[in-house]
């Protein structure tokens, strides 16, 4: 008889975590659509599960609250039933004996406070809101709303010009998606349920690398009005392609010298090729767009010129304004602006880091950018400083990673307090202060404090910040475009409020965003800028899409897409990534569950055709 034995998992723990990590799988694949009370129910009742059950707000609170939830999604309930819900949820936050109870209650206040509508229509009419119409998840998590499962089909069959021109009818930079999308249509795939996300960015990208020129639609008949758009980035064009299409005469008005907006002034060219942009916008314009470069409104032309020459207006200007740090010595020599380096990049003028050691400020994808084209700038060292964990920076974690395969180094919970500059007034060095991690704040992220520890220098001869972009409002303001902390204020169609001609959207009404949602904000002026104007045009794409076949394959890993080596892709501001071969694409579109058609598209929501 041993004292001690060695711990081996019996069978019944090893099925246990197998179970485990299928329903991570599930929970993230929970689809938009879903009935929110009943996964409120589902989440409670393993909150439940997992209380040791030594406190009674526990042990009995989380039971009578599964039972009145139950009673909601039976029928059996009324309004009263509602309150004592939200009471004894209450009642559980505020006297459990600790976090594990309290979160599962508060999962219950805070799900009445956010759809209580949806609790009223159980009670009152024994059905649920978000079950009218359950939408194929990519589609639904797509800002634009492009037909993911068509064009993966499509790809599937080799028809990858057809899969271009379906991409088009919503998304008119198919190009720019498939190398820089943060592919937000990945996160609830279903096919997360078998074994992991579809790489829907990588089909994109195998599509628009293999349909060659893909010619654009004929334009409807001219209508005789006339939209002037400011601002030529990806809003912006987007809006003016499908106006275009509809027949109307569109006239972009852009700042810089090139068009593009922060797919050439943000966004490296090792991410997104130049002549790839080029031709995109080529494509664009070959619908009879018309530009002007060049021009600033407010100095070059103002607002109200151009609403007496235009029937509507669209603003989409982005936000391509630098914000400061506030400390101490930031304007001090050789202390930039990631917008300047990466503006400067985008014109061709490469800053000469050669030898240097530069340190970068900010935890984005911007941040990870600057750091990356400080690498294949020549400097010597390149440090990137985030105030909080690097599980909490907001780039994407292929970028972070990126970097750091490619020699960059990350100081993470350092908050800089001050630049200490030479004589001659060069920054020399970033002084900052170490952090430690505290409570979480609103946004789900801990809010870093300030640590019992010494202050930490840096050497620099270069620091670059790169903590966010504004919207530059000098010239619409006078014009009385309405703004708010810093943006342009405008309704859901993009109308701005006061002002029945002009529209606007973009990172210019949001703040900085993606890509993707800039589009999709183009998208939605276009069609609600062509009914103001008297119209109902249909944008419409001439492509069958291939029939589904049943797949029940068992699990498949996911194919994911390959990078340059790190020591040779660091040299230059060549094409960092290697798409998908032909087996390969073909083997990744097999895996797609087909959500348009089996248990979705077919009794709810389906495929849209046309907008």
């Amino acid at each position: 008889m041993s004292r001690l034995d060695i711990k081996t998992p019996s069978r019944a723990q090893t099925v246990v975590e197998g179970l485990y990590r299928d329903m991570e799988r599930r929970i993230a694949a929970s689809p938009p659509g879903l009935c929110p009370v009943d996964m409120s129910l589902s989440f409670l009742q393993l909150c439940h599960a997992q209380t040791c059950g030594k406190c009674v707000p526990c042990r009995i609170g989380l039971g009578q609250l599964t039972l009145l939830i139950n009673q909601v999604l039976d029928g059996e309930a009324t309004m009263e039933t509602i309150a004592i819900i939200e009471k004894t949820a209450r009642s559980i936050v505020n006297t459990a004996d600790c976090a594990i109870g309290r979160d599962a209650a508060r999962l219950v206040v805070e799900g009445l406070e956010g759809f209580r509508d949806d609790y009223e229509e159980h009670v009152k009419h024994n059905r649920c809101l978000a079950g009218l119409q359950n939408p194929v998840p990519c589609v639904a998590l797509c800002p634009a709303g492009v037909d993911i499962p068509g064009y993966m089909a499509l790809v599937g069959e080799g028809r990858c010009a057809d899969a271009v021109r379906l991409i088009r009818k919503d998304n008119p930079f198919p190009t720019a998606c498939a190398y820089i999308c943060e592919h937000p249509c990945e996160a609830r795939c279903r096919r997360n349920m078998v074994d992991d996300a579809i790489n829907i960015r990588g089909l994109k990208r195998y599509a628009v690398d293999h349909a060659g020129v893909v010619p654009q639609p004929e334009c409807a008949p001219a209508t005789g009005k006339k939209v002037a758009i400011i601002g030529g980035g990806p809003s912006g064009l987007s809006c003016a392609y499908y106006l275009a299409l509809m027949g109307h005469g569109v006239t972009v008005y852009e700042e810089r010298e090139q068009l593009g907006g922060m797919l050439r002034y943000g966004i490296p060219s090792y991410r997104f090729p130049r002549e790839k942009l080029d031709a995109e916008i080529e494509s664009i314009l070959s619908l009879g767009i018309e530009v002007h470069t060049g021009v600033t409104v407010g100095r070059d032309i103002w607002l109200e010129k151009l609403e007496q020459e235009y029937d509507c207006i669209y603003i989409a200007i982005g936000a391509h304004q630098d914000k400061k740090t506030g400390i101490p010595g930031e304007n001090s020599k050789n202390v930039i602006s990631a917008v300047e380096m990466l503006r400067a990049i985008g014109d061709n003028e490469m800053p000469d880091f050669t030898g240097k050691q530069v340190v970068v400020i900010g935890g984005g994808n911007v941040a990870m950018d600057v750091t990356r084209s400080s690498i294949r700038l020549g400097a010597d060292k390149v440090t990137c400083v985030y105030r909080r964990r690097q599980a909490d920076m907001t780039a994407l974690p292929d970028e972070i990673t990126g970097a750091l395969a490619e020699g960059a180094e990350l100081m993470t919970l350092a908050a800089p307090v001050r630049i200490e500059a030479d004589e001659d007034g060069a920054a020399k060095a970033l002084w900052v202060q170490p952090q430690i991690i505290g409570e979480v704040d609103k946004a789900g992220r801990p809010r870093p404090g300030k640590a019992a520890l010494e202050e930490v220098r840096i050497p620099a001869d270069v620091i670059v910040v790169a903590i966010g972009q504004g919207v530059e409002i000098q010239g619409f303001d006078q014009a009385g475009v309405p703004i708010q902390r810093g943006a342009f204020v405008a309704g859901l169609s993009g109308q701005v409020r006061d002002m029945d001609s002009v529209f606007a959207g973009g990172d210019c009404v949001t703040g900085p965003a993606t890509a993707i949602r800039a589009i999709a904000a183009g998208k939605v002026a276009a069609a609600n800028i062509d009914e103001h104007l008297g119209f109902r045009h249909e944008i419409t794409v001439d492509v069958e899409i291939p029939s589904p076949k049943l797949n029940n394959s068992p699990p498949h890993g996911r194919i994911d897409t390959t990078e340059r080596e790190a020591c040779e892709r660091k040299r230059d501001f060549e094409d960092i990534e290697c798409g998908l071969t032909q087996e390969g694409a073909c083997a990744e579109a097999g895996r797609c569950l087909r959500c348009d058609h089996f248990g979705y598209g077919i009794f709810r929501g389906g495929r849209n055709e046309k907008w």
